[in-house]
């Protein structure tokens, strides 16, 4: 299994050298993130939603290691609400954000980054658009479900994500599905033990599909976060029995994966929203994208070879 290796490689200072300067990283990174500042990745916003797809946009950056690091990520996202403001796309275009980045593994994190990603969610829900909590990994779950709560008060749309392959998350399911949220749920990508998440796809899939009828029979609003064309139908029948309208759920997918699919279900009537990531610090959601995928790994691996 390749899948745990290059996870490890995530973490890893002289792996991200290494791969940071191999001649074919480049072409390889921009298939995933498409820019590296707001004024390269506004084209892409434009392009996109003209093109009848949504958006979930990614600072990326979780290394934090200093509360002035927290600060400067909670100003990175301020700065792209500024710049949406004009272009008026309201939902259209939200953001996620990791409270990784906003300090929660810092001293007194928990406050820290409640008090960094306040101000990123009000800005947000003034232009019309929302904030979606990403899941980490397992030790920060509480502290997250935490915060989304405290968001929601005032901000009722703040979304968070639950991933499948963790055994709390049906209980997690059950308690946001009952008071409305908006969830993400995803397969899971972080490198998790096993007395916490199952370890076999094949279980990790049939997971997936119960989290995911709980949510379509439940008050929120699911995103069915996958590229799986199986789940994607699975997820499409659920919704029909449980008689949702095609506003009130959505597909979402990474930015540069499965584009054809991107446009073929909105062409279709349904909400598809990308996943879009910017920014300078793409090592760890660069080599996450390589795990969760082995033909990831071999495009990457063929551009090295043709490059070199």
């Amino acid at each position: 299994m390749l899948g745990p290796v290059i996870l490890a490689a995530s973490r890893s200072d002289r792996m991200r050298r290494l791969v940071s300067a191999a001649p074919g990283t480049r072409q390889v990174v921009d298939r995933f993130i498409p820019g590296e500042t707001v004024d390269e990745v506004l084209p892409v916003v434009e392009e996109l939603t003209g093109n009848g797809l949504e958006l979930t946009m990614d600072v990326v950056g979780e290394d934090i290691t200093t509360p002035v690091q927290a600060e400067a990520a909670r100003d990175a996202y301020l700065e792209l609400i500024e710049r949406l403001a004009p272009l008026e796309l309201g939902g259209r275009v939200e953001m996620s954000v990791k409270l990784s980045m906003f300090g929660q593994s810092l001293p007194g994190g928990h406050d820290l980054a409640l008090a960094n990603v306040r101000p990123v969610v009000e800005a947000a829900a003034a232009i019309g658009t929302t904030v979606t909590l990403d899941a980490e990994d397992h030790t920060t779950l509480d502290s997250m479900f935490a915060i989304h709560e405290e968001l929601r008060r005032d901000v009722p749309q703040t979304g968070c994500v639950i991933q499948a392959y963790l055994y709390r998350t049906e209980e997690d399911a059950r308690r946001l599905a009952a008071n409305g949220s908006r969830v993400r749920l995803v397969k899971g990508a972080y490198k998790e033990p096993a007395d916490v998440a199952l370890q076999q796809k094949h279980e990790i899939d049939k997971a997936y599909v119960r989290i995911l009828r709980t949510l379509m029979n439940g008050d929120g609003y699911p995103m069915i976060g996958s590229h799986d064309p199986r789940l994607i139908s699975i997820a499409q029948e659920l919704a029909r029995i449980a008689g949702r309208k095609p506003d009130e759920y959505e597909f979402q997918m990474l930015y540069g994966i499965r584009s054809d699919e991107h446009l073929r279900l909105a062409a279709e009537g349904h909400r598809m929203r990308v996943y879009t990531a910017y920014g300078t610090d793409w090592y760890g959601y660069f080599m996450r994208r390589l795990a969760e995928k082995p033909a990831n790994l071999r495009f990457f691996a063929r551009s090295m070879i043709t490059k070199g």
